[in-house]
C-alpha cells in the first residue's frame, strides 16, 4: 500500500500560523502589497498557490503578474518559513501519530509518503521540526509546489512511486487527510481515502471518505476496513 498523507490537520494541529505569516511576507515583497487584503480566503485543504493567488486577486493584482512572479514568491515564502519555523514542532502532532507511523512505517507491505498543500520545502520543514520528516523518503509524494490544483497531486504521487515503470497503482494507494478537499482529491484519481476528523471539519463533512475516523491510532483498523486493500 502507498499511504499518502496530508499535514496540516491530519499531522499537525495548529501549526500554520508562520505558514501563513510567511506566505503573507513573500506577497507583499514580490508584489509590493501594502497589507494583505481583508477578504476571507478558504485555505483548509487547499495548496499553497491557490491560496496565494486567491490573496493576489483580492488586492486587485492582473493574472498574468501572478503567474510571472510565482516562482519568486515560493522562493521568497520558502526562505522566510525557514526562519520563521518554531526548532520544535513536536508539541504540535496530533494525538497518536508518531505512534502509528512508527507502526506502519515497520510493515512490509505499506509506503508511506506525503501529499499536501504546502510548498515541499514547507512540508520538509514542518514535518522534520515535528520529528517524523524520517518516515517520509525525499523525492516521493506531491506538494503544492508541484501543482496549484490539489487534485493533481495523487496522481503526481503515484509517478513518483513508480512500480516497473508504471505509476502505482489506484487500488493500492490511500490518500488520509482531514478535509473535503483531501477526499475530492482523492477521488479525482479513482484512489481510497481515509479523512481524520482532527482538523476542522466534522466526521459528517467527510461522509465521502472511504472510512472516517476520529483519531490517527485508528488508521490500521481503518485500512482494514477498504474492501480488496489490505491481505
Amino acid at each position: 500500500m502507498l499511504l499518502l498523507f496530508d499535514i496540516d490537520g491530519t499531522l499537525l494541529l495548529k501549526a500554520s500560523r508562520e505558514h501563513a505569516e510567511s506566505i503573507h511576507a513573500a506577497l507583499r515583497r514580490i508584489h509590493e502589497l501594502e497589507e494583505i487584503p481583508a477578504g476571507k480566503v478558504e485555505a483548509a485543504g487547499r495548496t499553497d498557490d491557490a491560496i496565494a493567488r486567491s490573496i493576489l486577486t483580492l488586492a486587485g493584482v492582473p493574472a498574468e503578474r501572478i503567474d510571472d512572479r510565482a516562482r519568486d514568491v515560493r522562493a521568497m515564502a520558502c526562505a522566510d518559513y525557514a526562519h520563521r519555523c518554531p526548532d520544535d514542532l513536536s508539541a504540535h502532532l496530533a494525538p497518536g501519530v508518531p505512534e502509528v507511523l512508527d507502526l506502519l512505517a515497520a510493515r512490509d507491505d505499506v509506503d508511506l509518503a506525503l501529499l499536501t498543500g504546502n510548498l515541499e520545502c514547507v512540508a520538509r520543514v514542518k514535518v522534520d521540526r515535528a520529528g517524523i520528516g524520517h518516515h517520509f523518503a525525499r523525492g516521493q509524494g506531491a506538494f503544492g509546489s508541484d501543482s496549484e490544483d490539489r487534485s493533481d497531486l495523487p496522481e503526481i504521487a503515484r509517478a513518483r512511486h513508480a512500480v516497473d515503470g508504471q505509476p502505482y497503482p489506484r487500488e493500492q494507494t490511500v490518500v488520509i487527510g482531514d478535509t473535503p478537499r483531501d477526499i475530492a482529491c482523492a477521488r479525482a484519481d479513482g484512489v481510497h481515502v481515509i479523512a481524520v476528523a482532527t482538523g476542522p471539519f466534522r466526521p459528517s463533512d467527510l461522509s465521502g471518505a472511504d472510512v472516517v475516523i476520529d483519531m490517527a491510532r485508528e488508521i490500521p483498523a481503518a485500512l482494514a476496513r477498504i474492501p480488496g486493500l489490505v491481505p
